[in-house]
């Protein structure tokens, strides 16, 4: 069965936690005087951070710390003071609203979100089966476990299974919200995996399944994508504690512009 978003465990909330702390403090040792940490999207880091990284650097003048791994492990980075800027790719409102069902007291009401550029998310499937396109309203169903096989889009008599990370990525959140609203996957046998990148593999490996990812890994891997009606948006932002210090001030208006430039 899957492990539905809607049942996030305390402990899970903790590892979440610890794990946000480590990788932050990882990042921060290794840090010199004047660097400013990112961490959380892999999204925002590969399409966004670390392309642009060199050129933000030079016009501010501050190294950049890059530390990917998912938006709610950036908020929590964040809210633990181990990263100066967190990376997210959905809206902040939607991250906060995951989170809060774990810990509602944390200060979420602390958190400014800039916004820096947009990008769309992707669906992807096994080289084999010959579904190509679907309408976004089915893929919604795919994902409540309303259409379960690919014969009910017209191709072979195969058990659909979603693949998606667990929850607190960016890209499954964006996807939810704009197909699910307030829901969350519920797709019998769904398969969730830690990181965004290993959902192309298991795509490969999983003749029926259809995997949620960003558009950045499929671009540059050999996945087949499933093409919808419509683009499924996702807004790329970095987020400060209260206000940004000067310096985080200098990098949010610096990627800003080289992803204005970029585009």
């Amino acid at each position: 069965m899957s492990q539905v978003a809607g049942n996030f465990p305390k402990v899970k909330f903790i590892q979440l936690v610890l794990a946000a702390i480590v990788a932050g403090a990882a990042g921060i040792g290794t840090a010199h005087s004047g660097d400013v940490v990112l961490q959380g999207s892999t999204t925002f880091a590969s399409g966004i951070a670390q392309p642009f990284a060199s050129s933000v650097e030079a016009q501010t003048g501050h190294h950049l710390e890059i530390i990917p791994n998912k938006s709610s492990l950036g908020l929590l980075a964040l809210l633990a003071q181990n990263a100066e800027l967190a990376m997210i790719s959905t809206t902040l409102d939607r991250e906060v609203e995951i989170l809060r069902r774990s810990d509602a007291s944390l200060p979420f009401q602390r958190l400014k979100a800039f916004e820096i550029a947009r990008t769309r998310a992707a669906l992807v499937i096994h080289p084999d089966n010959p579904v190509r396109a679907a309408r976004l309203q089915d893929i919604g169903k795919i994902l409540t476990g309303e259409i379960s096989n690919w014969k009910q889009l017209g191709g072979p008599d195969l058990p659909i299974r979603v693949v998606a990370v667990r929850e607190g990525g960016g890209v499954l959140a964006s996807v939810e919200a704009r197909l699910l609203g307030a829901a969350h996957i519920s797709a019998p046998d769904a398969i969730r995996v830690q990181v965004g990148t290993q959902i192309v593999k298991v795509v490969a490996q999983e003749p029926g399944a259809i995997g949620i990812t960003q558009l950045a890994i499929v671009k540059s891997s050999s996945a087949v994508e499933l093409v919808t009606d419509e683009p499924i948006e996702q807004i790329l932002s970095l987020v400060s504690l209260d206000d940004p210090s000067p310096a985080a001030s200098a990098v949010i208006e610096a990627f800003r512009r080289v992803a204005r430039q970029g585009s």
